[in-house]
């Protein structure tokens, strides 16, 4: 499954924070320097999706706020009640 992601680098800590036009929303703690924040987004999706990080892989946009990122192994209903959960929080 491919979704649309926004992050929000320089965060305070690092987790999911919810949906924001229509992607889901990440903050993270590291910069976007030299793939730090990056490599934090993939740990931050494994561990919230409780999937390996090899099964993640950012498709498009690297260098932007605005990534598609592969899920291998989650479907969308599992995103849906992982998230609804998170901003009902």
């Amino acid at each position: 499954m491919i979704i649309d992601v926004r992050v929000i680098p320089r965060a305070g800590r690092s987790g999911p924070a919810g949906m924001r036009d229509h992607a889901l929303l990440v903050r993270l703690n590291a910069a976007p320097v030299d793939g730090a924040a990056n490599k934090e987004l993939i740990a931050v999706l494994a561990e919230t999706f409780a999937i390996p990080k090899r099964n993640i892989a950012i498709v498009s946009g690297e260098r932007s706020r605005l990534k598609k990122v592969r899920l291998d192994g989650v479907t969308a209903s599992q995103i849906n009640s992982k998230f609804k959960m998170q901003n009902s929080k």
